[in-house]
């Protein structure tokens, strides 16, 4: 059997932690940040946390699975 590729956008994009959550950054967070509100730029601060309904997925792109 050949190996599985992770998939490259992939791991660019998400990172598991300790716990094995997927974690990853929010968007929106690069320009145009003079009309977005400080509490939405701090929110977007925190690390998203993959749901379990798309873990299963991101798990199979990371060859985790």
């Amino acid at each position: 059997m050949p190996k599985v590729k992770t998939n490259s956008s992939a791991k660019k994009r998400f990172k598991v932690t300790g716990s094995g959550k997927i974690t990853f950054q929010k968007a929106f967070k690069r320009h145009i940040l003079t009309k977005k509100s400080t509490k939405r730029k701090r929110g977007m601060r925190v690390p998203g946390v993959v749901s379990d309904a798309n873990t299963h997925f991101v798990k199979r792109l990371l060859a985790l699975k």
